[in-house]
């Protein structure tokens, strides 16, 4: 492994290597607040599938 430095970013730095950038509706999603009452209201729904299989036996 060398220090020196070559005038190139390293592997790690190259572009693939960053998150890619959410769309327009991705966002839209993450944001409309009706969406996030029904994705709560599964995920509790599941948590609570789960905690009532775990206290059946």
């Amino acid at each position: 492994m060398s220090d020196t430095y070559t005038g190139e970013p390293p592997d790690r730095l190259t572009e693939s290597f960053f998150a890619t950038k959410p769309t327009a509706f991705t966002r839209f999603m993450r944001t409309f607040i009706p969406w996030q009452m029904v994705r709560f209201a599964a995920i509790n729904l599941k948590m609570l599938r789960l905690i009532a299989r775990s206290h059946r036996g």
